[in-house]
């Protein structure tokens, strides 16, 4: 059974997170990505919990009311300030030197990416869903074939001053058809609607973008043992992107392609991701 509670970081940070497991038991970080929400972990929780591990999912900065810094400034959701919320969130569940395993989708997998090159001694594993490595995700924008650029217009889209008011227009219609196209079920989409439904949520969630902006800052090669999960239906990453990936790690791969499955493969094919993912845990214990 998974249960809602908050996690306090400094600066006063209040984020929500969902739990499962033991409190002592090791710990698995799911950082969720866009347009989605922690809840895409429902299936994950349950199933890491009953395989003896203690299963945290986050709701990240902006997407919880309590840790939603002025979008004015978009420094306030920097890359580095994600990634020092993952790691505080680990440490204020009793992992401030303990190995822990990360998991991410989409944005998330950005996070757990970044976690996985700047602190590889902090790991267990690493698991990315849809998300390649960024320097494969580069390699693939700046390809002559124009694909993978074309798949990820909405990146800049995102950057526009009305994006916000744009996706959530009309009942929030962007946000849906995009779910629903992937064959997200509807009372999943109802979840993400839910949490991302509000202009200032949304603002939030967008800020990631505009903070970042619309290409990847590259990192380095990954030497943490990493499984990286990609639908080739996936209609935001292309398959140079996704078989790219290989060239930028040295440790441990795995690369599994689910066929026919698009961008939200955990709400798609939960239990071919918990098979996948509780392997790879078992392979690289904490």
């Amino acid at each position: 059974m998974s249960e809602l509670r908050t996690i306090t970081t400094a600066p006063g940070l209040v984020f929500d997170v969902m739990v499962a497991g033991e409190t002592d038991a090791p710990l698995v970080l799911l950082l969720h990505g866009f347009a989605e929400s922690f809840h895409m972990w429902r299936a994950q929780l349950p199933a890491l919990a009953a395989a003896g591990y203690r299963a945290v999912a986050p709701s990240q900065r902006g997407y919880s009311p309590g840790a939603r810094p002025d979008t004015r400034e978009p420094a306030n959701y920097a890359f580095d300030h994600l990634l020092t919320d993952a790691l505080a969130i680990a440490a204020a569940c009793g992992n401030t030197h303990r190995r822990f395993h990360v998991v991410g989708h989409d944005w998330g997998g950005s996070i757990a990416w970044g976690i996985a090159d700047r602190h590889p001694e902090r790991l267990a594993s690493l698991t990315v869903l849809s998300r390649p490595h960024p320097n494969a995700f580069n390699r693939a924008l700046a390809a002559p074939d124009g694909e993978q650029k074309r798949r990820s217009a909405h990146h800049w889209f995102f950057l526009e001053a009305d994006a916000a008011s744009r996706v959530l227009a009309d009942d929030a219609r962007w946000l849906r058809e995009r779910l629903a196209a992937n064959n997200v079920p509807a009372a999943a989409i109802a979840e993400y609607v839910g949490v991302l439904g509000s202009p200032a949520a949304m603002e939030a969630a967008l800020t990631w973008y505009r903070a970042r902006g619309a290409i990847r800052a590259p990192i380095g090669t990954i030497r943490v043992p990493t499984l990286f999960i990609w639908g080739d239906a996936d209609d935001t990453v292309g398959r140079a992107a996704a078989e790219g990936t290989v060239d930028f790690i040295t440790g441990p791969y795995r690369f599994e392609v689910l066929p026919g499955v698009g961008h939200f493969a955990a709400d798609q094919t939960p239990d071919q991701v918990n098979a996948l993912l509780l392997a790879h845990l078992a392979a690289h214990p904490a």
